[in-house]
């Protein structure tokens, strides 16, 4: 039985040291998470945002580089059993115990066959509990990247989880709700006060934290502000602090504007076009996206550069491989791509008997950097090619249905390798035939057996060089099938007022606020 706290202990939060000022910041984002429940959605941002709430086994430091997090420390102690100590008197935000029995429940959960997220373990086989802080995970075979994995599977209380009907996930997609969905209860840095979808989320300080905090954070306001104008002007009038989400187009305004500053940086992200590889398109017509003279067309109708110039405002980095340079797997070599050829892309769809071909374009206004003007942009370019593109765009809460349920003709997906920060990320979750455990991205519908295979094997392989080479070999098939068409890696800019004295701006993107401090107000 574990114990759990009754009564708040306030004196003993005063006591234990850390900043000195406690401080409100105000968070302006382009949209709002998905679910308080970070098993009900595949989708980094939603994630990230409730890494503040909930912790996992091991985490990314500020170099990015796997450390301890509820475990202490771990071994292998066969090829396909590893071992990890958990860190003793760690509670849960309701006073709960930590123990061995809430990694083996959470661990069930997330590989459960109806979870969004099982594909984040695609060798996952068991967990068993060896005493209350040693906890034994099985794998279906030699597998090099589960630390990497174990970075965003999030640990849950057992007792909660039982208590409120929630040891099954919550499907976004599927549009399953539950307890999860709307409550929380963690071990991370803070916790959440209050909820209002589309509205307001508000975290609290978590003074009982088991981690010394290098924040100076009382109170977290996280408001979803859709439209890049409104989050600009409210950056500058005061009524926000923060925006991860600084339009390109404002970035000089703001970075001059008196009591801003910004930080800049290019995106993990590669955003990429995916085509319905199924044989029918949702209008019943035969899919003509299974002709790669089709797809090799609407590559040569999409001018990178073009978009990076007058798009992205020379803020992104043009890409024609799928992973970004820092991602293990990349090589210059796969990082080609045509100029843009309207002329060239209409004579090929001509070939392929496909001249004026209409199709749906589904994009999102609140996912990627100025994606509505990407796609407009990339809609006269597929038009001046040949094509006959209509533009289907949405929040991201009404636009993924159609994407992941098979209905989108032609749609963007971007892919930052998170939390694995490997190749083999993209390669299981969006290439590899959709099954139990690989493919979960694979919203087009696609199967290539040979690409499977080398899949497979980097994913026994232990010697770090052939995996690489063995997902290297994968990606460049992938590139020659076009079966995801990569646009580019998107600029990221955070601004901010000044009182933020320091934030942390990772190549990852993802926000950590409790690195955050700020200044004390005047």
């Amino acid at each position: 039985m574990k114990l759990r706290l009754k009564y708040a202990l306030p004196m003993l939060a005063l006591l234990a040291g850390g900043p000195a000022t406690a401080e409100t910041l105000r968070w302006g984002a382009a949209r709002d998470i998905y679910s308080l429940d970070p098993y009900s959605y595949g989708e980094s941002y939603t994630i990230a945002f409730l890494n503040h709430v909930y912790e996992g086994l091991v985490r990314y430091n500020e170099k990015l580089e796997i450390e301890p997090a509820l475990a202490e420390s771990w071994e292998v102690v066969s090829p396909s059993v590893w071992r990890f100590k958990l860190r003793p008197g760690v509670k849960f935000h309701d006073g709960a115990d930590f123990t061995a029995d809430d990694v083996v429940a959470s661990l069930a959960r997330v590989s459960d066959e109806t979870s969004p997220l099982k594909g984040n373990l695609p060798t996952y086989k068991s967990s068993k509990k060896l005493d209350d802080l040693t906890v034994e995970i099985e794998l279906t075979g030699p597998y090099p990247l589960l630390l990497n994995d174990l970075t965003n599977i999030q640990i849950f209380d057992e007792d909660w989880m039982k208590a409120n009907d929630s040891l099954k996930p919550t499907d976004v997609s599927a549009k399953k709700e539950g307890y999860a969905t709307f409550n929380t209860n963690g071990t991370g840095p803070f916790k959440v006060e209050s909820r209002v979808p589309d509205s307001k989320t508000v975290l609290v300080k978590n003074d009982a934290w088991w981690d010394t905090p290098k924040h100076n954070l009382d109170r977290i306001e996280f408001t979803p502000i859709s439209s890049a104008a409104t989050r600009v002007a409210a950056l500058l009038s005061g009524e926000i602090d923060f925006t991860e989400n600084a339009p390109v187009q404002d970035v000089e305004r703001l970075a001059a504007s008196p009591g801003m500053k910004v930080m800049e940086r290019t995106d993990l992200r590669t955003v990429m076009v995916g085509f319905n590889r199924k044989p029918k398109l949702a209008d019943g017509r035969d899919n003509p996206f299974n002709d790669l003279k089709v797809r090799q067309a609407f590559e040569l109708a999409i001018d990178r550069d073009l978009i990076k110039k007058r798009v992205m405002r020379g803020k992104s980095r043009s890409a024609g491989a799928m992973v970004a340079p820092e991602i293990p797997g990349y090589t210059e070599a796969l990082d080609q791509f045509p100029p843009g050829d309207a002329e060239k892309a209409k004579a090929l769809l001509t070939e392929a008997g496909q001249d004026g071909l209409p199709f749906t374009l589904t994009c999102t206004t609140d996912a990627y950097v100025s994606e509505e003007e990407l796609c407009n942009a990339m809609v006269s370019m597929l038009t001046r090619a040949g094509f006959k593109p209509s533009l289907d765009i949405g929040p991201a809460a009404v636009q993924t249905p159609k994407r992941a349920g098979g209905q989108a003709d032609v749609y963007l997906l971007g892919w930052a390798n998170e939390p694995m920060l490997d190749s083999y990320s993209l390669l299981v979750q969006m290439i590899e035939t959709k099954s139990d455990t690989a493919g979960v991205f694979n919203w087009g519908g696609w199967s290539y057996p040979a690409i499977d295979g080398k899949i497979k094997a980097a994913s026994t392989e232990m010697d770090r060089d052939k995996r690489l080479a063995l997902q290297t070999e994968a990606m460049k098939m992938a590139k020659d099938e076009i079966i995801m068409l990569p646009l580019h890696q998107q600029p990221v800019a955070w601004a901010m007022v000044d009182r933020v004295e320091s934030v942390a701006q990772l190549a990852d993107n993802k926000v950590r606020h409790w690195l955050t401090v700020m200044a004390p107000a005047k």
